[in-house]
């Protein structure tokens, strides 16, 4: 029986979330294009009968922070990669120049002494030439134990990249039950949810503002309360005649219900709540 800890580190926006919900096999990391959108510490759990369990962690880019959000968020990765962990997951994508962000990242990931694999994400759609030159570039960063050209969001490699991770893992008992995917809480988890449809229907202006809270939860109706920064944040995410926090709420139901089990009444209110970002209380009531 093998099993442990795996972290993935990257720069914002290379796909690590998506990655994490593809090894896993399932939904347990919200995805967008908008950069930043990982802010929780997510692991995600893979276990393969009773023989071995990958733990995932899925981080924030790393990042220079600009507020008391992102500086927790990077105290986060900083905690993370200060624990002990088993193998290194360095994601890197595929479609940009491997630069200096990347060759940052690399040195630090280097450093911790464990095995590093390189996961080349978002190879779909990619001539095989121009893959080529990604991997020779990327064979450059350090002492890698492999490295895999994957697609998260075509499953490409998945198999081989999650094999791979498996044969790195200790000896030792699991360390979640076998049917857990996540430990993120049940609440999070749908304050996520509704986050990422607010994320992917929105505009640019919006994104870095929002978040999201359950109010209340019972066996019919979920209560989902939704922050941004200021009154004009606010009067777009509820659109004309509230004609955006219901599309909101339509597209995030059918999530929610799945990770629920049965169907809810998904009940969505909007509210300004200036430089939340800076506010350690709020970030410390909303996980953050």
């Amino acid at each position: 029986m093998r099993s442990g800890l795996v972290a993935l580190a990257g720069r914002p926006n290379v796909g690590k979330s998506t990655l994490v919900n593809a090894l896993t096999g399932a939904k347990v990391a919200i995805v967008s294009d908008k950069p930043h959108t990982t802010r929780h510490r997510i692991r995600g759990v893979y276990t393969r009968d009773d023989e071995a369990q990958l733990v995932l962690v899925d981080l924030p880019g790393w990042q220079k922070p600009i507020d008391t959000l992102t500086e927790r968020m990077q105290g986060r990765v900083d905690e993370t990669m200060a624990e002990d962990l088993d193998v290194v997951l360095l994601v890197l994508n595929a479609r940009e120049r491997v630069g200096t962000g990347d060759r940052y990242v690399a040195r630090r990931v280097f450093a911790l002494g464990v095995p590093v694999v390189i996961a080349l994400n978002k190879v779909d759609r990619l001539k095989p030439g121009h893959i080529a030159t990604q991997m020779k570039t990327a064979a450059t960063l350090g002492d890698f134990h492999a490295l895999h050209p994957v697609s998260a969001r075509t499953g490409d490699g998945i198999g081989e990249l999650r094999g791979d991770l498996v044969s790195l893992l200790p000896e030792g008992p699991f360390l979640y039950p076998p049917d857990m995917d996540t430990d993120m809480p049940l609440e999070a988890r749908i304050a996520e949810l509704v986050r990422e449809q607010a994320l992917r229907l929105t505009r640019e202006e919006v994104p870095h503002a929002v978040t999201a809270e359950v109010v209340d939860i019972d066996d019919r109706r979920v209560h989902v309360r939704l922050y941004t920064e200021t009154e004009s944040q606010k009067q777009i995410l509820i659109g004309k005649g509230g004609t955006m926090v219901r599309e909101i709420g339509r597209a995030a139901r059918p999530f929610v219900e799945s990770l629920l089990g049965h169907p809810v009444f998904l009940q969505l209110q909007v509210k300004a709540s200036p430089k939340w970002r800076r506010n350690e209380t709020m970030l410390e009531r909303l996980g953050l």
